[in-house]
């Protein structure tokens, strides 16, 4: 533990100009002693540190001493290629060696790229939350991910729309996906692939098992195909619509499966309204969706065009129902 504190220390010192004994046992979460100890072992073995005392003073590298030493760690080495998502590291657990991993990589660079490939770094932000919602609660993330990289059995007990169900799995990714995390794992009852919003896992034990993980499974394929097959199996129904100019833009915002109908869509007909096969969920939700489209769609499927009908009018039912109790009210 103290060889990686002298190491990163050092590594420090070279990225700064000047830093002071507060500053470095703050971000060590060590005492201001220690650090002074930490300093005269550095020069004892020949690093040349030295201190400036009084206001704006601290340690410092005689200049131009360098070191290619890197030092980088397993779990650094994991992190680099996900500098850019210090949020979403934070979540896993793996902020402390981002931030580690991040400098030793500067302090690698030949002198004068460190400080601009650090000012480029600022230049970009990902936000992966969607415009007016939050971020879910996920406290059971960081566990998953050290089981993950770990190769440990979880497990824990999940929340779906079916109910709740214990399940012992062989964690295989994680996926975050429009601000929400999914657990891709390996069931350990009948050994298939499944998918778990983190969210909704509401207890977690860490098995002290460990688990051989499949040589040939490929993350990224494995969730471009799923997700495709759960969109196909989710709107499985489709719909017949005639659409107008302002409805088709309205219809591309309900999500990818309403905007690519729409850019399959033929050209509008003389009257500017075009019509399309919609792909729809058999339940509930694909009337909730067109009647987010207003008077601007109409659907030509009678099932669907009844149902969209029926809802409408309770809606106008209700609206004129209040409209008349607060002209008897006045």
């Amino acid at each position: 533990m103290r060889a990686s504190r002298l190491l990163s220390i050092l590594i420090l010192l070279q990225l700064n100009v000047r830093l002071t004994a507060q500053a470095l046992a703050a971000e060590f979460e060590v005492s201001e002693r220690t650090i002074y100890r930490d300093i005269d072992e550095l020069s004892a073995a020949g690093v040349p540190v030295f201190a400036e005392r009084g206001p704006g003073g601290g340690f410092q590298l005689l200049g131009g001493y360098r070191t290619d030493l890197t030092g980088l760690t397993m779990e650094e080495a994991r992190s680099i290629l996900m500098i850019g998502m210090p949020e979403a590291m934070h979540a896993l657990g793996l902020g402390e060696h981002v931030s580690r991993g991040r400098s030793k990589l500067l302090a690698a660079l030949p002198a004068g790229a460190s400080s601009e490939a650090a000012a480029l770094g600022a230049l970009f932000h990902f936000d992966p939350i969607d415009w007016y919602h939050t971020a879910e609660p996920v406290p059971h993330l960081a566990p998953l991910a050290r089981a993950l990289l770990d190769r440990q059995w979880v497990t824990m007990d999940y929340e779906s729309w079916r109910g709740s169900r214990a399940w012992r799995v062989a964690p295989a990714g994680l996926v975050m996906k429009a601000g929400a995390w999914y657990l891709v794992a390996q069931s350990g009852h009948d050994c298939a692939m499944r998918t778990f919003r983190v969210s909704n896992v509401q207890n977690l034990a860490v098995e002290p098992e460990r688990f051989a993980r499949e040589p040939d499974f490929d993350l990224a394929v494995y969730w471009a195909e799923s997700t495709a097959r759960f969109e196909t199996e989710l709107r499985s129904d489709t719909a017949e619509v005639r659409v107008s100019a302002v409805g088709l833009k309205r219809l591309a915002q309900l999500g990818a499966w309403a905007a690519r109908a729409v850019r399959a869509a033929p050209a509008p007909a003389a009257d500017g309204w075009t019509q399309l096969a919609l792909p729809v969920e058999p339940g509930e939700q694909c009337v909730r969706d067109l009647l987010s489209i207003g008077a601007e769609i109409e659907v030509l499927t009678p099932a669907l065009r009844a149902r969209l009908r029926e809802a409408a009018q309770r809606i106008a039912d209700l609206n004129a129902g209040c409209a008349a109790k607060a002209d008897h009210r006045g």
